[in-house]
């Protein structure tokens, strides 16, 4: 398997424009536990890119942890529900096999029960037990390629894979690569690739990719804020076992009185391990690289008048219906020459919406968002 090419059928990271105006919470969480350091032959990092570009995994099953502070602010009773906000705080533990491009598997066991999804060939499973519902759809011919994003559609990078094939992508001379130190991750010695944004703007103090040092799969991957040692995310192998899984863990067998659905696979317009809601007209991106800025604009609005304060939307899919009245009323009220409207920081995020109706997020400093705004 390339690392570089092969993505897991799970597809669960929340568009950056909206998710994070919506949410609040955010339990504090820590590192890892730490191991020694191994004593390691030393690896360059273009040694260690090659490496996550030669690799060829045949098998692999494991317990993955994923744990997130964004450090947003407290915003109660402003989402319908509370899975969404529960998806992208605090700590869920998932379990994940793989056995070459067309068998996949990814279970999230949380308080909101398991929720699976299966790839076995060209037959895609979802299965949420709290309701009991499944989906089921047959991919195309070249489904290799694609990456479905089936329910939940809201939340992080669900493996240390994931995460690092969406890292990588941002590697260009904005980005300064190096090697970090070595750590043991789940039994395994580990190399460490760190990325870290060249322009001031961006949020963002460092990515950190631990690499099997044998294996040269991704076992670790941590995203650490500005002003902080802890990682704001984090998501890593507690376990891993690189036996090819039995050929049953990927047959869904339908449990007593579950309601199957069929569907039909649409595919995406999106580029392959893009961030953003590429090929929606309502968004566009300004810059480019880690500072880039997403701008959207909320349903209903227009540039000349403010958005309807009750049930407004967010652009389609992007996040559930909320009460703008009191999202608006619980973030700062800020005013430039750009115009006038709210701010939600985080560590990681910075969201701006504006009285005539614009929302403008990214992994970016509120003054980068203002300057995105005036123009």
């Amino acid at each position: 398997m390339s690392v570089l090419r092969s993505r897991s059928v799970l597809r669960w990271l929340v568009p950056a424009t909206a998710a994070v105006a919506v949410i609040g919470g955010g339990a504090a969480i820590g590192t890892f536990a730490a191991e020694a350091e191994p004593s390691l032959p030393p690896r360059t990092a273009a040694q260690l890119l090659v490496d996550l570009q030669t690799s060829r995994l045949e098998g692999l099953s494991g317990t993955v942890v994923q744990r997130a502070d964004l450090g947003l602010p407290s915003l109660v009773g402003l989402v319908p529900g509370n899975e969404l906000t529960t998806l992208l705080t605090g700590t869920h533990t998932l379990r994940v096999w793989y056995s070459g491009p067309d068998k996949q598997r990814v279970a999230l066991m949380d308080t909101l029960g398991e929720q699976d999804i299966i790839r076995n060939g060209q037959d895609l499973w979802t299965w949420q037990s709290r309701s009991n519902t499944a989906t089921h759809r047959v991919l195309g011919g070249d489904a290799g390629a694609w990456k479905p994003a089936p329910e939940p559609a809201a939340s992080l990078p669900a493996t240390p894979q994931q995460a690092a094939d969406l890292a990588l992508t941002a590697i260009d001379p904005s980005t300064e690569v190096s090697v970090g130190r070595s750590a043991t991750v789940a039994g395994q010695d580990a190399y460490e690739l760190v990325l870290q944004p060249r322009d001031q703007a961006s949020l963002v103090h460092q990515l950190r990719i631990a690499i099997d040092a044998k294996q040269h799969v991704p076992l670790r991957f941590e995203v650490l804020a500005k002003g902080s040692d802890r990682p704001a995310f984090e998501v890593a192998f507690t376990q891993v076992d690189y036996r090819r899984p039995d050929t049953d863990q990927f047959r869904f067998n339908p449990p007593p009185g579950v309601t199957v659905a069929e569907e039909k696979a649409e595919r995406p317009t999106g580029k392959p391990g893009h961030v953003g809601p590429a090929g929606d007209p309502q968004v566009r991106a300004v810059g480019d690289g880690w500072t880039t800025v997403l701008v959207s604009r909320l349903d209903g609005a227009s540039a000349d008048r403010k958005p309807a304060p009750k049930q407004a939307t967010l652009p389609a899919g992007a996040a559930p219906d909320l009460d703008m009245s009191k999202l608006l009323g619980g973030l700062p009220a800020v005013s430039g020459d750009w115009g006038s409207g709210r701010l939600l920081t985080s560590k990681l995020f910075s969201v701006l919406l504006t009285d005539d109706g614009r929302v403008l997020a990214g992994a970016v400093t509120p003054e980068r968002l203002y300057e995105a705004a005036r123009g």
